[in-house]
């Protein structure tokens, strides 16, 4: 494995089933599949790198933040922007909605072609196809 690389993320969310929902439909739609599944969560793995979510009964909130300190979001490469036209109008079925329509797909930057979404629960993915930069929400 290389030093420094990715292992693992870990979201405590509120609504475990809500979380698998929305988080399970992206992750597997982006090559992930899942790696672990147990009462209070599950993962998913792609590679060496896997996400988790888990329903804490130690959490504080009942939404996440992404404007407090903390983890603002998550970017995944996709593969072309067809894939992420395609994703941003199926993520609306699963939980998701399209962060900042009105400069989509470029509100990261005109050389930039990603979708950032939202779900219900607050935590925001970005979906980058390309870019000539490394600029980020």
């Amino acid at each position: 494995m290389s030093h420094g690389a990715l292992h693992h993320v870990e979201l405590w969310v509120p609504d475990l089933a809500r979380a698998c929902d929305s988080f399970g439909w992206l992750l597997g739609e982006l090559g992930y599949a899942v790696h672990q599944d147990w009462s209070g969560g599950r993962s998913w793995r792609l590679g060496a790198t896997y996400l988790v979510v888990e329903q804490s009964p130690a959490l504080t909130a009942d939404r996440h933040d992404r404007c407090r300190p903390g983890l603002n979001h998550l970017a995944f490469h996709v593969e072309d922007a067809a894939a992420v036209d395609k994703l941003t109008v199926d993520a609306a079925l699963h939980g998701w909605q399209l962060m900042f329509p009105e400069q989509h797909p470029h509100a990261g930057g005109e050389e930039h072609y990603a979708a950032y979404l939202e779900n219900d629960d607050g935590f925001e993915v970005e979906l980058v196809a390309m870019t000539t930069h490394g600029g980020s929400r």
